[in-house]
This record gives C-alpha cells, structure tokens and sequence, in this order.
C-alpha cells in the first residue's frame, strides 16, 4: 500500500493515476452495498471515477460552486451547492468589506451555473438519497477549504451513515481542520509549502463538461455490467 511518505518527493501524472492511488486507500469501503461515492465536478469527476471503479461503488457528483470575490473571483468568499446550502468565508468578507448586496450578486450567479451542471451532469437523474449511506466525498485536491466544507455541511443536513473526505492533495492545515468535520479523512499528500493544487499534476488541464458526462455514463454502465453479472 502506497503511504504519504512516498509521496512526498513526487507529483501525480494526472488525476487518472491521483484516484487509482486514492482507491488504494480505500479498500476497505469495496464491494460493499452501502457505498456511494460522490465526485465534485468538474475536476473531481476523473478521481472520484477511479475510486468508484476499484470500490466497485456506484458513482454520482455534488455540485458546488464557488463564490468569488468581485475583481479577485480565484479568492474565494464562500460557495453554494445544491439544496441552498451557503457558506461564507466571513474573515474574507470583512477584510475586503464586501457588501451583502454584492455576495447576493454572485451568488445569483453561480446559482445559474449551478442549475446548469445539474441539467448537464444529472439530467432526470435526481439527487441520491444518502440517510443510512456510507459516502465518500471525492475531489482532485483541496485548497482553502471553503469548497469541501460547503460539500460537507450539505450532506450532513441529510444523515450519511459515515461521511469519508478523500483527495490526492491538500494543504496539512487545512487537513486538519477538516478532520474535525467528518468520520474519516484521506488525503495522500500534504505538501508545505502548498502553492497550488495544480503544483502537483503533471497534467492538470481544465476537466470539460463532455468529460464529466462521458465517465459519468461510463460508471453507469460499468456499474449496470457488474450487476447484471
């Protein structure tokens, strides 16, 4: 089994090979009927397929979506998923004295992508009953934190059995911090000083729509294939 030690001195080549190492920590959660795993597009989408593959666990996404600063929409402010769950980076807020009026701007706007990604990714598909489930909760790296944290504070309004947070990469602080919030904890690197998550891909281009509906109808052959099996 790979550990964080051996990664320490390496990058992932891409998020392809950052989820099959992922999956191999999470054997235990395999072949078990009581197992979702749940991908953040887009970029968590190739990961969290990986990890659902070698679990053999049914794949789906939580959409979230950031909500940038005005001028500086890479700083984050908060994010915002599905159900009208909002979470806001007061510390940001205040810093930049950014007004109630502006952060109900923005959110307005990526409400509208959000709505879109669902239509795209989900279609009539709706949204996964996760009471009584154990879920794993997939991205291709954590940064700050807001977004994994808007993730978590969703799904645990809806009762998951175990709630498990795995990604190939993030900051240490911001591991621990977020230890603090679910059952369990995943993260295979853990660099300092961190930059950025796309510091450790090889090849970290942009993940498009077309790709997160591609594998996401690939899992659900896949998935149909082994049960009909």
């Amino acid at each position: 089994m790979e550990t964080e030690r051996e990664f320490t001195s390496r990058r992932f080549r891409n998020r392809t090979e950052a989820g099959k190492l992922l999956a191999k920590r999470l054997t235990a959660y395999a072949d078990r009927h009581d197992v979702l795993v749940l991908a953040l597009p887009r970029g968590g989408v190739p990961v969290g397929f990986e990890v659902a593959k070698a679990l053999h666990a049914p794949l789906d996404v939580l959409i979230v979506r950031k909500l940038g600063t005005p001028g500086q929409e890479e700083l984050a402010m908060g994010a915002i998923t599905t159900g009208g769950v909002r979470v806001l980076n007061n510390e940001v807020i205040q810093a930049l004295g950014i007004s109630e009026g502006e952060i109900d701007s923005v959110a307005a706007k990526e409400q509208k992508e959000l709505e879109r990604r669902e239509h795209l990714y989900k279609g009539s598909r709706g949204t996964p009953d996760v009471r009584g489930v154990t879920v794993i909760l997939v991205d291709d790296g954590i940064a700050t934190g807001t977004t994994m944290r808007v993730a978590i504070t969703a799904l645990k309004t809806q009762h998951p059995a175990r709630l498990i947070v795995a990604v190939p990469v993030a900051p240490f602080s911001t591991c621990e911090e977020l230890k603090k919030e679910v059952q369990e904890f995943v993260c295979l690197l853990t660099p300092e000083p961190f930059l950025a998550i796309g510091q450790w891909y090889e090849n970290f281009a942009q993940t498009s729509d077309e790709e997160v509906c591609d594998l996401m109808e690939r899992a659900a052959r896949e998935r149909f294939a082994g049960a009909a099996r």
